[in-house]
C-alpha cells in the first residue's frame, strides 16, 4: 500500500506542479473570459468522460480471474459509447451555442469532443495498471501526456489563440495519453466481444455511473447557473478558482485512488479492511486538512502572486470551494471503501442525499440573493457557494454513518482519527495568518506565510503525530537502505 501510495504521490504531486506552472502561464496570457467559455464546454466533455468509462473500469479491477474477454468488452463498450456520444454532441451543439447565447461555442464544442474517443481508446490499460498497482507506468504516462499538451497550450497562447489554446490543451492530454499507454503497457484488444460478460457487470457499475454522473452534473452545476446568470468574465473568474481548488483536491483523490485498489484486493478480508481503513484516515487527514486551511488563509497573496490583479476576484470563491472540500478525501475514502465491498448502491444513496442538499442550499441561495437586490455578483456566487458547503459537510457525516453500518467502524473513531489532522490544520493556518498580519506587501506576504506553513507543519507533525513522523522516517530510511544495497 505505501509503494502504491509512495508512485500515486509522486505521479499527481509532479503532475499538478506542471500543470500548476503551465496554468500559471496561460493564466497571465488569457483573459478571464477565455476561461468562462471553456468551462462551459467542459460541463458537456466532464459529462462524457463519465459516461464513456460508465463504472466498467472500476469493475474490471474487482474482477477475479480477469480475462481478456472481460478487458476486450469493456473496451468496445467504451469506445462505442464514445463514438456515440461525439455523434450527439455534433448535431446539438447549435443548441448548446443558442442556450449560453455565444455561437463561438458550436465549433468550441465539435473540436474539443474529440477528446472523448481518445480517453475511451486509454481506459482499459489505464485499469489494468491500476490493478496491478503498477502506478509508475502511470506516473510516466500522466506526465508525458501533462508536459506535451501544456507545451502545445502555451505555445498556442502566445500567438494569440485564446480560448483555442484551452481547447487543444485539453485534447492533446488524452491523445497523449492514449499514446503512453499503449508505448508503456502490452494490453492490445482484440476482436473479442461478450454480452454476457457486459450484462454480469452491469448492477455493480450501474451505481457506479450514477454516483460519477451525479458527482460531474453536480460540479459543473454551478458553472452553468453562473453561465446563465452572470457574464463569461465572472465565470471565469469562478473557474479559475474552482480549477486551482480542484487541483490540489483531484491531486489527493488521484493519491487516494489506491485505496480503492488495495480494498479491493481484501475486499474479503473484513478486520485488514477495518486496520488499512482506519490508518490511510489518519495518514490522508494530517496532509490534506492543514493544506487546506493553509490555502483558505493564504489565498490572497497566493493569487495575486501567481496571476495578478486581473484574477483577486476569484479568492472569495477559492477560500469557499476549499472549505467545502476540507472533508471531502474523507468522503471519499468512504466510499472507496464501500465500493470496493459491492457497496456501490449505499455510496450512491449517499451521493444522491448529498446532490438533494446541494440543489435545495443553491435554490435558497438564489432566492436569499433575489431578496437582497444591493448584493454584488461576488457577493451573490459567495451565498450560494456557502450552501455549497454546508451539503458536502452534511454528506460525509452520512457516509460516516455507512461505515459505521457495514464496516462495524464507530464515528467516534473516525472523528479520533481525524482528530490529529485537524489540531495540526489548526495550529499552521494561525500562525500564518499571524504572520500575514505583520506584511502588507502582497509578494512577500505570500513568501512569509508560505514558508511558516512548511516549518509549522513539520514542526507540529512531529509534536502532535509522532507516530506518524516515525512511520514515514521508517520507511524513507528502510528505502534508502535498499537502494544503497541494490547498487552494491
Amino acid at each position: 500500500m505505501i509503494g502504491a501510495l509512495a508512485w500515486s504521490s509522486v505521479d499527481r504531486v509532479a503532475q499538478q506542479a506542471v500543470q500548476f506552472i503551465i496554468g500559471i502561464v496561460l493564466a497571465r496570457l488569457l483573459e478571464p473570459a477565455d476561461y468562462g467559455l471553456m468551462g462551459i464546454v467542459m460541463i458537456f466533455a466532464a459529462l462524457s468522460y463519465v459516461l464513456v468509462e460508465s463504472g466498467y473500469s472500476s469493475a474490471l479491477v474487482r474482477t477475479q480471474g480477469l480475462t481478456s474477454q472481460h478487458t476486450n468488452t469493456v473496451f468496445y463498450t467504451n469506445l462505442g459509447i464514445s463514438a456515440l456520444l461525439y455523434l450527439v454532441v455534433f448535431f446539438f451543439a447549435p443548441l448548446i451555442g443558442e442556450f449560453f447565447a455565444d455561437q463561438r461555442l458550436v465549433l468550441l464544442t465539435r473540436v474539443t469532443f474529440l477528446a472523448v474517443i481518445f480517453n475511451a481508446l486509454y481506459l482499459v490499460p489505464y485499469a489494468l495498471a491500476g490493478k496491478e498497482m503498477d502506478y509508475q507506468t502511470i506516473t510516466k504516462v500522466n506526465l508525458f501526456a501533462t508536459v506535451c499538451s501544456g507545451a502545445t497550450g502555451i505555445v498556442m497562447a502566445f500567438n494569440g489563440f485564446g480560448v483555442w489554446a484551452l481547447a487543444i490543451q485539453q485534447i492533446g492530454y488524452h491523445f497523449f495519453r492514449m499514446t503512453g499507454f499503449y508505448f508503456w503497457t502490452s494490453w492490445r484488444p482484440k476482436l473479442q466481444f461478450s454480452l454476457q460478460t457486459l450484462k454480469g457487470y452491469t448492477h455493480f457499475s450501474t451505481h457506479m455511473l450514477g454516483s460519477s454522473l451525479l458527482n460531474v452534473i453536480f460540479n459543473k452545476l454551478y458553472t452553468t447557473v453562473f453561465g446563465k446568470i452572470y457574464s463569461q468574465t465572472d465565470v471565469g473568474y469562478y473557474n479559475q478558482a474552482d480549477k486551482m481548488s480542484e487541483m490540489v483536491l483531484f491531486t489527493f483523490q488521484a493519491i487516494l485512488s489506491t485505496t480503492y485498489n488495495l480494498f479491493a484486493r481484501i475486499q474479503d478480508q473484513s478486520e485488514r479492511i477495518r486496520r488499512i481503513f482506519r490508518l490511510t484516515i489518519k495518514l490522508s487527514s494530517l496532509v490534506t486538512i492543514p493544506v487546506l486551511m493553509v490555502l483558505i488563509v493564504a489565498a490572497e497573496p497566493v493569487f495575486f502572486t501567481l496571476f495578478g490583479s486581473k484574477w483577486m476576484d476569484s479568492v472569495p470563491y477559492f477560500q469557499w470551494i476549499c472549505a467545502a472540500h476540507l472533508w471531502s478525501t474523507i468522503y471519499i475514502i468512504n466510499g472507496h471503501a464501500l465500493n470496493s465491498v459491492g457497496k456501490s448502491h449505499i455510496s450512491f444513496r449517499v451521493e444522491l442525499f448529498k446532490r438533494a442538499l446541494t440543489l435545495i442550499t443553491l435554490a435558497l441561495g438564489l432566492y436569499w440573493n433575489h431578496l437582497h437586490p444591493e448584493y454584488t455578483v461576488n457577493q451573490e456566487i459567495v451565498v450560494i457557494l456557502m450552501g455549497f458547503t454546508f451539503s458536502c459537510t452534511a454528506a460525509w457525516l452520512l457516509s460516516m454513518l455507512c461505515i459505521r453500518r457495514h464496516f462495524d467502524i464507530h464515528c467516534t473513531e473516525q472523528l479520533h482519527d481525524l482528530l490529529p489532522g485537524v489540531a495540526l490544520g489548526v495550529l499552521v493556518s494561525a500562525g500564518c495568518y499571524g504572520i500575514g498580519l505583520c506584511c502588507e506587501n502582497l509578494y512577500l506576504r505570500c513568501i512569509a506565510e508560505l514558508a511558516s506553513a512548511v516549518l509549522l507543519y513539520l514542526g507540529g507533525l512531529r509534536l502532535i503525530s509522532p507516530s506518524s513522523w516515525f512511520r514515514v522516517i521508517n520507511y524513507l530510511r528502510e528505502k534508502r537502505i535498499r537502494k544503497t544495497q541494490s547498487i552494491r
